[in-house]
């Protein structure tokens, strides 16, 4: 849908939203009894934000500043842009954090990540904003399958910016 198509539809429906692209990419570690230790990249491209963004704009309400994510991921050595989906929550006043949390199948194997960018202050943006560390979840059982560091790459902030819509 193209921004003016957006604004209409939004106008109609009496609601404001937003959506963004974001890229994480860095490397994850398969836990000893999923595969080889080493480092390998991993990446996740997702969409993320809300269509009716006062909803979520509202600390009384339990979607505060939770938005809903998707997109694909890639694990090297378990799958290659896999879709995916779930929520981003901006955990700001709460615990100073932002949540990636989504869930994804892999041969019929439903797996669930956790990211988090952690300690995020004014005077450390740069960094709190850019690093997120994950865990990777077999489902069925709870094990830990994977642990990752993602980054967000500065050089992509551009497109960042740009992808930001309404929605």
């Amino acid at each position: 849908m193209g921004r003016l198509a957006a604004l209409k539809a939004m106008v109609r429906e009496g609601r404001i939203g937003f959506l963004v692209d974001e890229v994480m990419t860095g490397t994850h570690s398969f836990e000893p009894s999923f595969g080889s230790p080493e480092q390998r990249p991993m990446e996740f491209r997702v969409t993320w934000g809300a269509k009716h963004l006062p909803q979520r704009a509202s600390p009384t309400n339990d979607r505060f500043m939770v938005y809903d994510l998707e997109g694909s991921v890639t694990i090297d050595g378990l799958c290659f842009r896999k879709p995916c989906r779930g929520s981003l929550a901006l955990r700001y006043f709460k615990d100073h954090t932002i949540r990636y949390t989504f869930w994804f199948e892999v041969d019929g194997r439903p797996y669930k990540y956790l990211g988090e960018k952690r300690n995020i202050h004014l005077w450390n943006l740069p960094r709190s904003h850019t690093t997120c560390f994950g865990r990777l979840i077999l489902e069925e059982t709870g094990e830990v399958v994977s642990t990752s560091v993602t980054r967000f790459r500065m050089r992509s902030l551009p497109g960042f910016m740009a992808s930001i819509r309404l929605a």
